[in-house]
């Protein structure tokens, strides 16, 4: 395969090649996951990491229109947001040491209904919309 063709394969990459490599946990967990966010956030766009198994959340591209990302592993999901380091986090639910992108970690599907999800993504969605005049 030349280069090009990789492209091409990489370039379609879609969710289900992603979480087809993971357990029936992980798929569960990534899939309510995803659900949670699209009810949060109407109308946000999912972009598959032609690379990466990432999925990233949000209104345009690059990192300028992310608002969260769902990170997959063997062990679980992460959920990542944006500029997790700036928002309020109450329930003490964000890990990492970055200093923009924090993550919640997701290992069951019941992880995602956690008190204090929905109201970081909500905030993370703000945070994008104040960032961006919207």
């Amino acid at each position: 395969m030349d280069i090009h063709q990789n492209e091409c394969v990489t370039a379609t990459r879609s969710v289900d090649s992603i979480l087809s490599g993971y357990t029936e946990e992980v798929r569960a967990t990534a899939s309510a996951a995803q659900e949670l966010i699209r009810s949060l956030l109407p109308g946000v766009e999912e972009t598959v990491d032609p690379t990466l198994a990432l999925l990233s959340y949000g209104y345009g591209p690059g990192y300028a229109g992310m608002i969260c990302t769902l990170i997959l592993s063997k062990s679980g999901v992460k959920l990542g947001l944006v500029r997790g380091g700036d928002l309020p986090d109450p329930k003490h639910l964000l890990e990492g040491s970055g200093k923009v992108h924090r993550y919640v970690q997701l290992k069951t599907p019941a992880n995602v209904r956690k008190p204090g999800i929905n109201a970081l993504i909500k905030a993370a969605y703000a945070q994008w919309r104040e960032r961006n005049n919207r």
